[in-house]
């Protein structure tokens, strides 16, 4: 269930040169589950912008979003004190009610941000919790310390070698002997492939797509599945990597 609310900006930071942090104060209760989103209503837009959640807790939630365009554009420019217009809870989110002992997690550029709030519920559930971070330079890179700081093992990987393991997540995951037997991911599309190529072990993916209304209703990011059509924005955006169809 998603609930619509007004929230108060009470940060808004610039992370690396296009990343952003975003800190509102508001009602958290409609987000269950990390991976979930929420949808974000702007002056002068017709389409709310879809952004995942990297944390939350009793009254806040911490939005991590890169600036692509004229709504993330806008965001940046958003001072404390403003109050935005948001649909929270919506998505699926990551489900962490399986048998896995050693999780990996990996995530590649604004993929990273839900991947914090699942690794501070893993640890608390008293798992070690390995995360790979991709990037394509070291100037891209954030919320590596952040992880750490919460007690994962981190291991970054950058496409131009400039910091960590040269190429790619996969390149870091074998190249790292990383020991896990079960995996949460979040990333682009050619990502989320290639990882599924490249490990034996089963996992969830989160998937980014283009969205209208972001609570199923126009169906426009529908995706086919082994059992059956799903909506990103609703059944998804975390899908099971055995009912994936690429």
């Amino acid at each position: 269930m998603y609930k619509k609310g007004i929230y108060r900006i009470e940060r808004n930071e610039r992370l690396t040169e296009t990343v952003w942090r975003m800190t509102l104060a508001g009602d958290t209760q409609w987000i269950t589950a990390p991976g979930q989103f929420v949808n974000i209503a702007l002056t002068g837009k017709y389409l709310r912008r879809p952004i995942s959640v990297c944390d939350w807790d009793e009254g806040r939630i911490t939005l991590i979003y890169k600036v692509v365009g004229e709504g993330t554009e806008q965001m940046s420019r958003l001072t404390p004190g403003a109050e935005l217009d948001l649909l929270t809870g919506l998505g699926n989110g990551f489900s962490t009610k399986n048998d896995a002992r050693r999780p990996l997690l990996v995530g590649g550029g604004v993929g990273v941000p839900p991947l914090y709030g699942l690794a501070r519920q893993l640890l608390a559930a008293g798992k070690p919790v390995e995360v790979v971070l991709g990037f394509n330079t070291a100037a891209e890179i954030f919320y590596e310390e952040e992880f750490r700081a919460l007690g994962c093992n981190v291991t970054v990987a950058t496409a131009d070698g400039s910091r960590g393991i040269e190429g790619f997540v996969t390149t870091a995951i074998a190249g790292a002997g990383l020991d896990f037997d079960y995996f949460y991911a979040c990333g682009p599309l050619p990502m989320l492939h290639a990882l599924y190529n490249a490990v034996e072990q089963d996992g969830q993916m989160s998937f980014e797509e283009r969205m209208g209304c972001g609570f199923g209703a126009c169906m426009g990011c529908t995706c086919k599945t082994k059992y059956g059509n799903k909506r990103i924005c609703r059944e998804g955006p975390v899908l099971q990597k055995g009912e994936i169809i690429w």
